[in-house]
């Protein structure tokens, strides 16, 4: 069991529980003795820059402690969307340490923001369309109702993270976590992952204390389930190294839920003091309890079939490294080998207009696959699919996937030309190659009679002969890495 604490600093319950769990089993001879059974692994304090930000307004709605660190570390950003970009130490310490002790569970304690209810405690599991089915099975059949009766037996009654819509009584829905998050991340690794989330509202005493409990609950459901949780985890495993076909991305069904009992309290409108404008208030005096429900179903709306092996030029020594930090086995080319490879030309792509998280994130990405003949230079690297790491490897490489190194900008080199040319020159050399190409010439008249702008722009007309020319630069926008889609004998050495 891995748990992290303080990604931010503001939701400091987790640090608190974790230094009484350790102090108790330190103490106490009977869970000490659990510790046959479990390792308990804990990032005491995750997000140090954020944790010496040390102030008392930062949670405008948190009812304590009274002083608390930062959310953003001290680049301002949010740890908790680096573990696959990896712009900070801790995100890149952490990838290295996660995958050394490559855990079975993995927690990562917070506390929300949002609606008022009756609950301390609400949880996100690992959304359970992303997982391998063997651990999705698991997880939703047995370790989730255990870890709930047990938290109400010990007086902490759980309830699913309420991610309304509005408000709670019109329904709650299931968090999509990316692998940027946590607990994306560990999905990649094949873990089963939640995020407690304590209630804002709630004194910070109980705050820590129903985080103690579930992680307390957490150890004896995987002592009790040791033999279970090893099981699936081997098969989700195995499933990784040899299934072809990948989910990349997924999108909440809104036409599927089921109902789960809510104890919240009335939603109602009043009229500001500030604006004079309606505003929402939960009434505490007017608590109910009744069904609402629960949209716990996302449907995959992207998938690619993975290659043999993934080839990628040194030159993207970032990417390389961040392979290696999470346990992906690699191998380099000996000599210069021309491949026939499947490589991605970029098409047509959306970007934030801002920036995010220091990045201009890429999203809807097209791309226009192409067979191509490759040089591949001596030292390249050479990543096989059939890893136990290959969630890992297929949502990073593959350029369209969400949390994508491509979508993280690490190739965006490729998606500016570098050669142009003068049109007062190149207007001779297309005239003779139109000459010659009447196939070309024919296809210029067509645009032209299709699109009037472009008819009436020369410079328009002689950038469509020299993007049809040999002298347009074949890198623009391509990806660089080439998927082999053919197994065949490589000269290769270990990394």
């Amino acid at each position: 069991m891995f748990v992290n604490n303080a990604i931010h600093p503001g939701e400091p319950c987790g640090v608190e529980a974790s230094m009484l769990l350790f102090r108790d089993i330190a103490t106490n001879e009977k869970l000490a003795a659990e510790l046959d059974e479990v390792v308990v692994v804990a990032v005491p304090f995750y997000n140090i820059g954020g944790g010496l930000n040390r102030g008392s307004y930062s949670r405008a709605n948190q009812n304590g402690p009274k002083a608390h660190g930062f959310r953003g570390n001290a680049q301002n950003l949010d740890l908790n969307r680096d573990f696959i970009k990896c712009d900070t130490k801790n995100a890149m310490t952490f990838n290295q340490i996660y995958n050394y002790w490559q855990p079975d569970v993995f927690i990562d304690n917070h506390t929300s923001n949002g609606a008022d209810y009756q609950y301390t405690i609400t949880l996100i599991a690992t959304q359970h369309n992303k997982l391998d089915k063997n651990l999705a099975g698991y997880m939703q059949q047995q370790m989730l109702p255990q870890l709930y009766s047990q938290m109400e037996e010990k007086g902490w009654e759980m309830t699913p993270y309420v991610y309304a819509r509005s408000t709670p009584d019109e329904g709650i829905a299931g968090f999509l976590d990316l692998p940027r998050y946590s607990s994306g991340y560990a999905a990649l690794h094949n873990a089963i992952s939640f995020m407690p989330e304590t209630h804002m509202l709630k004194p910070f005493k109980d705050r820590v204390m129903s985080v103690y409990t579930f992680m307390e609950s957490m150890i004896e459901t995987m002592v009790k389930d040791k033999a279970s949780i090893q099981d699936v985890r081997r098969k989700a495993i195995e499933n990784t190294r040899n299934k072809k076909i990948f989910e990349l991305n997924w999108q909440l069904d809104m036409n599927k839920s089921d109902t789960i009992n809510f104890k919240g309290y009335t939603a109602e409108y009043r009229t500001s003091a500030i604006s004079f404008q309606p505003r929402l208030f939960y009434e505490r005096k007017r608590p109910y309890n009744k069904p609402i429900a629960h949209y716990n179903y996302y449907k995959v709306t992207q998938t690619v079939e993975k290659p043999i092996a993934y080839i990628i030029p040194q030159a993207y020594s970032q990417v390389i490294e961040r392979l290696r930090w999470n346990k992906v086995d690699m191998q380099r080319l000996t000599e210069n080998v021309e491949l026939e490879v499947e490589m991605y030309r970029i098409g047509d792509l959306e970007t934030t207009d801002y920036p995010y998280e220091k990045h201009y994130l890429h999203s809807k990405v097209q791309l226009e696959p192409e067979i191509k003949t490759w040089l591949f230079r001596k030292g390249d690297y050479v990543v096989y699919a059939n890893q136990e790491s290959n969630r890992y490897i297929v949502e990073t490489l593959e350029p369209h996937a969400p949390d994508s190194y491509f979508a993280w900008n690490f190739f965006d080199g490729i998606l500016m030309q570098k050669e142009y040319f003068s049109s007062y020159v190149f207007e001779d050399l297309a005239t003779e190659m139109l000459e010659e190409n009447e196939a070309l010439r024919d296809e210029l008249e067509k645009k032209r009679q299709e699109d009037e702008e472009f008819a009436n722009s020369a410079r328009a007309q002689l950038n469509f002969v020299y993007r049809n020319s040999p002298y347009y630069e074949p890198t623009h926008r391509l990806y660089p890495v080439g998927r082999l889609l053919i197994d065949k004998p490589l000269p290769l050495s270990k990394n």
